[in-house]
């Protein structure tokens, strides 16, 4: 079919120059893979390489300990990837004597991978012809056959995925699968697409009716959930401070935070010196100070989180057993990652 092999010729021209296009390892192509997820190419290929550096084999990453690797992956956001990755690793060393599963329908049942990883690595790895489907397919296929199918709905899924099978040629399905995604990629841009050169464009349908900016189609989103985070910064007069893991489920969890209040709406100094939570955790007189003059807005994909950081500084505090020497070797989220950043900058 003239797209399929339109779509081939244009990636063998144009692939791009990356590292885990160079093997056929299923580990790093897996890695690859995982790491790609909601993260762009320029910024996920650093974390690549100091992940395979790091843990060349998946039993290397099997023995790591959960905490160094998301400590790793500290910046990367979406954290139930490197623990499934994590977890995932643990399985295929252990119980599969570090052999990756060699089929869709084996690679699937890993834990973290969904249809997409998997027909990426079943094609790329072993030549099975299983087409992948993720925003640059989606992205594509609307455009040039025209649908308005939305993209996020049961029955936009189903559809794209039927389609990106028929087209897949099954001589070299790992070619048109990384083909039609950095195809998505770089030419067929969600803004600004390259019309001009597309080897397509003389058949595509969003071009010829002018509806490129119209698709695809995506269903409404959630609803956004707002936040309000104060995190209590604890400074001993022995420069020690109390940093705990997050154990409960839901966003970071396994990373380490500072004790935190969450409260309905942005607060004031009094109003945090007046809450019960607070009190608690502070029963002798302390000196506070707002870090922060502004609120940080953290956005997730479903939530944002507004954030103000406060300094506790007192003579001493139970839980305070952290050295402040020793603060950045802990894994935590970006947002108190950079937070430690400027403070640690400041104080010195």
């Amino acid at each position: 079919m003239k797209f399929s092999n339109t779509l081939i010729y244009w990636y063998l021209q144009n692939d791009r120059d990356l590292p885990w296009r160079k093997t056929k390892n299923p580990y790093f192509i897996w890695l690859s893979e995982i790491m790609l997820q909601q993260t762009r190419v320029a910024q996920g290929l650093a974390y690549y390489l100091k992940f395979t550096e790091t843990f060349s084999t998946v039993f290397d990453l099997a023995k790591a300990d959960e905490s160094t690797v998301l400590k790793m992956w500290q910046g990367l956001g979406y954290y139930s990837r490197a623990r499934n990755l994590h977890f995932s690793a643990k399985h295929i060393a252990n119980e599969l004597n570090g052999e990756f599963p060699k089929t869709y329908s084996e690679i699937i049942k890993l834990k973290g991978i969904g249809d997409y990883t998997a027909s990426a690595i079943a094609s790329i790895c072993f030549n099975e012809p299983t087409a992948v489907v993720d925003g640059n397919v989606y992205r594509v296929l609307s455009r040039y056959f025209g649908i308005h199918t939305p993209i996020n709905s049961s029955a936009g899924i189903k559809e794209f995925k039927t389609l990106a099978q028929s087209l897949i040629d099954p001589s070299q399905p790992g070619n048109f699968n990384q083909a039609i995604m950095d195809f998505g990629a770089l030419l067929c841009k969600p803004q600004n697409p390259l019309c001009d050169t597309c080897p397509l464009s003389d058949s595509c349908v969003a071009l010829e009716k002018k509806i490129i900016k119209e698709l695809p189609v995506k269903e409404k989103k959630i609803k956004v959930r707002k936040r309000f985070f104060n995190y209590l910064v604890i400074k001993t007069e022995n420069n020690t401070t109390f940093i705990e893991e997050r154990t409960s489920k839901g966003i970071w969890q396994g990373l380490y935070q500072f004790p935190f209040i969450e409260t309905n709406s942005n607060i004031d100094q009094k109003e945090l010196i007046n809450t019960e939570e607070f009190k608690k955790l502070f029963i002798n007189e302390t000196t506070i100070s707002l870090f922060n003059k502004k609120v940080i807005v953290h956005k997730l994909s479903h939530q944002h989180i507004n954030t103000q950081f406060w300094v506790v500084k007192t003579e001493k505090h139970q839980f305070a057993t952290t050295s402040w020497k020793k603060i950045k070797e802990f894994p935590v989220p970006v947002l108190i990652a950079n937070f430690l950043e400027e403070y640690l900058q400041k104080s010195n």
